[in-house]
C-alpha cells in the first residue's frame, strides 16, 4: 500500500486503485468507497476469439476496406479515423453517399440517405468496455453502443454493416447485408487466403469470422499510458498541479458517481436531458424511449470532440456548463421531451460542475494517451481506396 499527500489531497494507492480521502489530518486518512484505477497494459480476448497477429492484420484490412459497405464507398475507418482518435470530429456521422473526412464530410448531391443519428464514439480502448472498479470484465459480453444494443466487439463490428445510414445503404436488405458482404469477400482471392491464414481450414469465409477479425483488430487499439495511468502506477510527476487539483475536484463535484473505474464509466444508462441535435428530423429517445443513454468513457477526450450521444457540445467547457444547468435541486432538462422529474437522481448530487472548470478540464486531459496505433494501410485487398470516399 502506498500513501501519498499531493496538494493537500490524501491518496492511498492499493492494488493499482486510488482511494481519495475526504479529509486529511496528521496520521489519519478517511477513505471514500469511490475509486479510480489505471488501465491494464493489454486487453484480453474472449476464449472463442483468441487474438493472433494474422487475425489482427486481417481485421485491419477489413476495417479500412469499403467492400464492407453496400455502395463500396464507406469503410469502418471513415467514421473511426486515427486522425480523430478513432472517432470523428463531426456531431453526427455521414456514412453511405458521403464525401470527405471529418468535419468537411458532406453528402453527394441529391442523396436520399439520412444522417447517422448518433455521434461516432472512439474505438480506442473499447477492448476494456464494461471494466468494473476492480478491473474485472468479460470481453464476450462487454456493453457496446450508446444504447447497449450489442454485447462484445464481435457482435458490435457487424451492426454498422447492417445499418442503412452507416454502411448498408439501399443496396440490399438488412437481413441480406452480412451474407452479401461475405459473398464479396469470398470472391477476392487475397481475402480467401488471409481468412485461411487467420482461422485455419479452407474457405468459404463466414459472417462469424468477419466479426471476429474486425473485433481482433479493434481489440488491439489500446491507449493505456495516459498521464493519469502513469501517476497511478507510481510516477508522481506524470500529472501537473492543475491536473491533480482537477482530480480532487472530479470527486468532490460528483462526476465519479457515473464516471468511475479504469474506463471512467459505469456502463449504465442515464437520463440527462441532453438537447436534441437540430439536424435530426426525429427526436432520438434512446433506450426504451426514455431518453436514456450509456455513460461515455472519458478516455482520450481531447481527440474525440464534439461530445455527448449526439455531438451537440463542441467543447468540454460546454459540457460542464450543461451539467451545471441540469444539476442540483433546481436543475432543468435541456430537452423539451424530458421533464425535470425524469432526470437521473444522480444529477441532483452534482455540485457546481463548471466552477473552477480549468482544473477539471486539465484532469480530463490527463486521461489522454497519444501513443496509439495510427497505421493506415496503403492498399486493401479489394483494390478500393482505403477508408472509402474520404478525399
Amino acid at each position: 500500500m502506498r500513501k501519498l499527500i499531493v496538494g493537500g489531497v490524501g491518496v492511498v494507492a492499493l492494488g493499482g486503485l486510488l482511494f481519495f480521502a475526504t479529509d486529511v489530518r496528521p496520521q489519519e486518512v478517511v477513505l471514500n468507497d469511490l475509486r479510480f484505477a489505471a488501465l491494464p497494459a493489454a486487453a484480453k480476448a474472449p476464449p472463442a476469439n483468441p487474438a493472433t497477429k494474422d487475425k489482427v492484420t486481417l481485421g485491419r484490412m477489413l476495417f479500412w476496406d469499403p467492400i464492407l459497405s453496400g455502395r463500396k464507398d464507406v469503410a469502418c475507418a471513415t467514421c473511426h479515423h486515427p486522425r480523430f482518435g478513432y472517432a470523428e470530429n463531426r456531431d453526427l456521422s455521414i456514412g453511405v453517399d458521403g464525401l470527405g473526412l471529418g468535419a468537411s464530410r458532406r453528402f453527394k448531391p441529391a442523396s436520399s440517405i439520412p444522417l447517422v443519428k448518433r455521434n461516432s464514439q472512439t474505438i480506442l480502448n473499447t477492448a476494456f468496455n464494461g471494466m468494473t472498479d476492480g478491473g474485472a470484465f468479460d470481453p464476450a459480453t462487454a456493453p457496446m453502443f450508446w444504447d447497449l444494443r450489442a454485447k462484445g466487439l464481435e457482435a458490435q463490428a457487424l451492426e454498422p454493416i447492417k445499418t442503412l445510414e452507416e454502411m448498408r445503404g439501399d443496396t440490399y436488405t438488412e437481413a441480406n447485408a452480412i451474407p452479401s458482404v461475405v459473398a464479396r469477400l469470398n470472391s477476392v482471392v487475397e481475402y480467401r487466403d488471409l481468412f485461411a491464414r487467420a482461422f485455419g481450414g479452407r474457405p468459404p469465409i463466414t459472417g462469424d469470422q468477419l466479426g471476429q477479425a474486425l473485433a481482433a483488430f479493434q481489440r488491439s487499439l489500446t491507449a493505456s499510458n495516459a498521464p493519469f495511468d502513469r501517476y497511478v502506477r507510481g510516477e508522481p510527476a506524470a500529472m501537473s498541479d492543475a491536473q491533480l487539483r482537477g482530480m480532487r475536484r472530479f470527486q468532490r463535484v460528483g462526476c465519479i458517481n457515473c464516471h468511475r473505474g479504469p474506463m471512467f464509466s459505469d456502463y449504465q444508462v442515464h437520463v440527462l436531458g441532453v438537447p436534441d441535435n437540430p439536424l435530426l428530423r426525429v427526436s432520438d429517445a434512446g433506450v426504451d424511449q426514455r431518453y436514456a443513454f450509456r455513460t461515455a468513457s472519458l478516455r482520450n477526450l481531447t481527440h474525440t470532440a464534439p461530445y455527448m450521444h449526439n455531438g451537440v457540445f463542441d467543447s468540454l467547457r460546454d459540457v460542464l456548463e450543461f451539467y451545471d444547468d441540469v444539476s442540483g435541486r433546481r436543475g432543468r432538462a435541456r430537452n423539451s421531451h424530458v421533464s425535470r422529474e425524469q432526470l437521473d437522481p444522480l444529477l441532483r448530487q452534482l455540485r457546481d460542475p463548471d466552477d473552477r472548470a480549468g482544473d477539471l478540464i486539465a484532469f480530463l486531459e490527463a486521461l489522454t494517451d497519444d501513443s496509439f496505433d495510427r497505421t493506415v494501410p496503403t492498399r486493401v485487398p479489394s483494390g478500393l481506396h482505403p477508408g472509402g470516399n474520404i478525399q
